[in-house]
């Protein structure tokens, strides 16, 4: 019998404003980064309100992190210091491994509505992988696999596996899991997960109930380790973002969109950034 998750904290998201004044909901992030490991900070920028999100994310760096943007609603430009551009709508992800070093902007657009939504989560990088190349993945919603189980379960796959079907979001260091998953009332869903690694499952819709916690939309649940994740719905449904990945168990030095191991690598890239010599590897 499967060893059971079960759950350490639950937290509620929080306001906060980033980038060049976007209002969004802080899931978790720059506090207690041990607990999370791997992952660093998780947003949650759905907005109905064109003024909290049109500034966007303007010019700026990355090194030691992988950033994964996921799309329900609205669209988001994206350019960097490669060359690379794109845009990804409802539905996408946009998987960017920022290793030694990327300059890019993120530049979010509402819907004909004027709607915006999605998530941003940051995953850290082991230091042996810091100064890996930088590259992008621009995932289509096509591409992304969905599963649809007999108890009205379905479940979106971007990253690691399910009933022998792999998401499209592959050889990333932390062996990561990010599934969209949406229980219906009155059921019982049941996942296995990795022992050893972190779990965390982010309510954005409805309710549940995990153990004797019964659980709202826009709080986090993150659970002690184990071998299964187990949730109960009643009268309502739920939809989440489940998110997984292998902990580092590594020093981390922070500032900003920079995420080293020592407080001299954090001062390299900065001062790389200010002498130019930011971007070690270039197309």
């Amino acid at each position: 019998m499967a060893h059971a998750r079960v759950v350490r904290r639950v937290t509620k998201n929080t306001p906060t404003i980033e980038g060049a004044g976007v209002h969004l909901k802080r899931v978790f992030g720059f506090s207690e980064v041990e607990a999370y490991d791997p992952f660093l900070l998780l947003d949650d920028f759905r907005s109905d309100s064109p003024e909290h999100y049109l500034q966007g994310f303007p010019w700026h760096p990355h090194r030691g992190i992988e950033t994964i943007t996921y799309i329900l609603q609205g669209s988001v430009e994206h350019k960097d210091s490669l060359g690379n551009a794109g845009v990804i709508g409802p539905g996408d992800v946009q998987w960017m491994t920022a290793g030694s070093g990327i300059i890019h902007q993120e530049m979010p657009k509402g819907d004909a509505q004027g709607k915006m939504g999605g998530f941003q989560l940051w995953a850290n990088l082991p230091a042996k992988a810091k100064m890996m190349e930088p590259r992008y993945r621009d995932v289509q919603s096509s591409q992304i696999p969905v599963l649809s189980f007999p108890n009205g379960v379905t479940t979106r796959i971007v990253a690691g596996g399910l009933e022998g079907v792999a998401g499209p979001v592959e050889d990333v260091v932390i062996h990561p899991e990010y599934l969209d998953v949406t229980v219906p009332p009155e059921t019982e869903f049941l996942h296995p997960t990795r022992a050893g690694h972190n779990v965390l499952v982010y309510l954005f819709e409805g309710e549940a109930r995990f153990g004797t916690h019964q659980v709202t939309e826009g709080h986090l649940v993150l659970f002690h380790d184990g071998e299964e994740l187990a949730l109960q719905t009643h009268r309502n449904s739920v939809r989440f973002l489940l998110i997984s990945g292998s902990v580092l168990r590594e020093p981390i030095a922070w500032y900003g969109p920079i995420v080293m191991n020592t407080r001299e690598e954090l001062q390299e890239a900065f001062d790389d950034y200010q002498r130019g010599t930011f971007i070690r590897h270039k197309s």
